[in-house]
């Protein structure tokens, strides 16, 4: 009877115990949702200055300087000027522990496109298009959240602000910086918003683009433009894969509810092909053909080459070959298996079951530099979705008319400030 009373008084400490656990931990994340609440006009205002003001790679230094003042009225140490205009800031939690990073890129882009918003941009030629002054006022938010909630953290949050993303050099720059190896950053996790459904997360382990690889084939100056069309043609039919009756190369399908990126058949993976456009040129008595091409398992790449010249080989063309080569590759993004798992299973059980979805695809055209932290720590890359189609808003980065709903700031704020205070304490 002695033993049986002191069992039953185990369990019931044990289950008071995990009550009291899974209490705290509901609190702080219904905590972390009222302050971004609290927050969001002067985060949309935020972001409404950067869109306003935008800068290309290699000229962020005013965004560069109104974030690290923003970072240091926080309290956080701040370091700036890392890899040109890079601004890290350093947020301690209460207790050592685990040292978690969030990225977030600054850059604008060459564009003229229609910006048919009252915040247009005042910079000719130069716009927010690709969506970085979202992405800078969520990274201020989740900064500003999680330091209204240092005490819950056991570890140091690291806010890394990049310039340099749409030239590809920016995160290979600040991987390179003293000041950034000197963190021993043990996780790092980013997003880019687009044009999935309002707030919708979607992410997958290892590739989340294709591969893209800029492919040039030589020829004799006897071989003419004529021809190159007519051969290319032959090329880009001979070695395209692809699901029956899709076309992969039509990006806003891969937004599309149904045979998008979050249908386990989607059109968007298992597929090669080469972009219709192509480009020639001459020097040196010879003729380049150059063009895109776009291939989703990494273990096929060695083989396209060899495939391209075969079919060359068999044509009326064989005698002006010259030869073939890969000339402008770039890693594509690569995200660890087990945080990412780990990751969709903390927001969806803070959020709802639907808070974040698998994505079962790779998008070709676009890529990230994240990839160059990745390479070093491991990382986890999300899409989160700024379209609101009622409201005739379409997130399409890099067209015409691009728009984001600015509730995903807040969507974004919340699930990802609650994702890294969950990591940061996690054993």
């Amino acid at each position: 009877m002695k033993l049986k009373n002191h069992l039953i008084l185990l369990v019931s400490l044990l289950n008071i115990t995990m009550g009291c656990k899974t209490s705290d931990e509901k609190t702080i994340h219904q905590k972390i949702e009222k302050d971004t609440e609290e927050i969001f006009d002067s985060l949309v205002e935020i972001r409404r200055d950067f869109h306003q003001n935008p800068e290309l790679a290699g000229n962020e230094s005013r965004s560069s300087e109104i974030i690290a003042n923003y970072l240091s009225d926080l309290g956080l140490e701040v370091k700036t000027k890392i890899a040109g205009n890079g601004v890290i800031g350093i947020l301690k939690g209460k207790e050592n522990g685990k040292n978690v990073a969030w990225r977030v890129d600054m850059d604008a882009i060459p564009s003229d496109f229609p910006d048919k918003v009252s915040y247009r941009s005042k910079v000719s030629g130069v716009q927010h298009g690709c969506g970085h002054d979202v992405h800078m006022a969520i990274g201020l938010g989740i900064a500003e959240v999680l330091s209204q909630n240092k005490d819950s953290l056991n570890g140091t949050v690291y806010f890394i602000f990049q310039p340099e993303e749409e030239t590809f050099v920016g995160a290979k720059n600040m991987v390179a910086n003293s000041k950034f190896s000197k963190m021993n950053i043990d996780e790092i996790y980013s997003l880019h918003v687009t044009a999935l459904p309002l707030g919708q997360i979607v992410v997958k382990p290892n590739e989340m683009y294709a591969y893209q690889k800029r492919v040039q084939i030589t020829f004799s100056d006897k071989f003419s433009k004529d021809d190159a069309k007519t051969l290319y043609n032959k090329i880009r039919s001979d070695i395209l894969r692809k699901k029956d009756g899709a076309n992969p190369w039509e990006i806003p399908k891969a937004f599309d509810s149904i045979i998008g990126l979050t249908n386990p058949n989607t059109i968007f993976k298992n597929y090669l092909f080469l972009e219709e456009n192509f480009v020639t040129e001459e020097d040196n008595n010879q003729l380049h053909i150059k063009a895109d091409l776009y291939e989703t398992k990494k273990s096929n790449l060695p083989k396209i080459l060899p495939k391209i010249e075969q079919i060359i080989n068999n044509s009326a063309y064989k005698s002006e070959f010259i030869t073939t080569s890969y000339i402008q590759e770039n890693p594509t993004v690569l995200n660890d298996e087990k945080l990412t798992d780990n990751a969709i299973n903390i927001l969806n059980n803070i959020y709802g079951n639907k808070t974040v979805l698998t994505n079962y695809g790779q998008i070709p055209y676009f890529n990230d530099d994240f990839i160059y932290f990745q390479q070093k720590i491991p990382g986890v890359y999300f899409l989160l979705g700024g379209s609101n189609r009622e409201n005739g808003i379409i997130a399409m980065n890099h067209a015409p008319n691009f728009r984001v709903d600015e509730e995903c700031i807040k969507i974004g704020v919340k699930s990802f400030s609650s994702l890294i205070l969950e990591r940061i304490n996690s054993e």
